[in-house]
C-alpha cells in the first residue's frame, strides 16, 4: 500500500523559507544571510554521515510540490522555467506541481517528468499516486504545501530534519494546520541536523 511521506528542513522555530523568493534568492530575502543554505548543508556537506536520510528521501516513486518550491515563476507561464535542478533533476520519476496556470508535461533528462495540476491538491496526490504503483508518494513542500496537506489529513509519514537556528519569519510548517496527533516512531542527531520521524495518527 502507497505511503504518504514528506521531509522538510526547518530551523528550531519551523520555518523552511524567507518571504518573497526570487530567482536570485531560492529561500527568500532572508536567505541572502545564508541560513537557505545552512537548512540543506546537511544534505550536501555531510551525505555520508546522513545517507540514510538522503536515500529514503529520493526512494519514492512520485513526488508532489508546490509552485513555489518548482521556481520563483509567477502568474502564466511566460518564459521557460524547468524548475531549479538543471536538465537531470533529482527525482527521476514524475513530479505533480501544483499550479493555477496550465503547461504542458516537461519530460526532463534522468526520467523526471514534470507534471503540473490545477485541479488542487487531492489531484495531484491522486494522479501521483496512480504513477507510483505500489510505491511511496513524496510531498516535497514547500512548507505551504506541506500545510495543505497535513490539514486535509493527506500525510501518513512526517520526516522533519531540524537543523539547530532559529530564523523568526518566513514561511512556517503547521502555520493554519488544525491540530494533530503525532506518534514519534524515529529520531536520530547528526553533525549539524537532527532527524525525527513522525506517523501522523490524526
Amino acid at each position: 500500500m502507497t505511503t504518504v511521506t514528506c521531509d522538510l528542513s526547518i530551523s528550531v522555530d519551523g520555518y523552511s523559507a524567507g518571504h518573497n523568493q526570487t530567482e536570485e534568492r531560492p529561500f527568500g530575502e532572508d536567505g541572502a544571510d545564508g541560513w537557505g543554505d545552512r537548512l540543506h548543508a546537511w544534505m550536501f556537506e555531510t551525505p555520508d554521515e546522513n545517507r540514510v536520510e538522503v536515500d529514503r528521501m529520493a526512494a519514492a516513486r512520485a513526488f508532489v510540490m508546490g509552485r513555489n518550491m518548482f521556481g520563483p515563476v509567477r502568474g502564466e507561464w511566460d518564459r521557460e522555467w524547468n524548475g531549479w535542478w538543471g536538465d537531470d533533476p533529482p527525482f527521476h520519476a514524475s513530479v505533480f506541481v501544483l499550479t493555477h496556470y496550465p503547461r504542458d508535461p516537461q519530460p526532463m533528462d534522468g526520467g523526471t517528468t514534470f507534471h503540473f495540476v490545477t485541479d488542487g491538491i487531492e489531484s495531484a496526490l491522486r494522479q501521483a499516486r496512480f504513477a507510483a504503483g505500489d510505491g511511496d508518494v513524496s510531498i516535497q513542500g514547500g512548507a505551504s504545501t506541506i500545510n495543505q496537506y497535513l490539514s486535509a489529513g493527506l500525510i501518513d509519514e512526517l520526516r522533519l530534519h531540524i537543523v539547530p537556528l532559529t530564523l523568526g519569519a518566513g514561511t512556517r510548517l503547521f502555520d493554519g494546520v488544525p491540530p494533530l496527533d503525532l506518534e514519534q516512531v524515529a529520531s536520530r542527531s547528526a553533525t549539524a541536523v537532527t532527524h525525527v520521524t513522525y506517523r501522523v495518527l490524526s
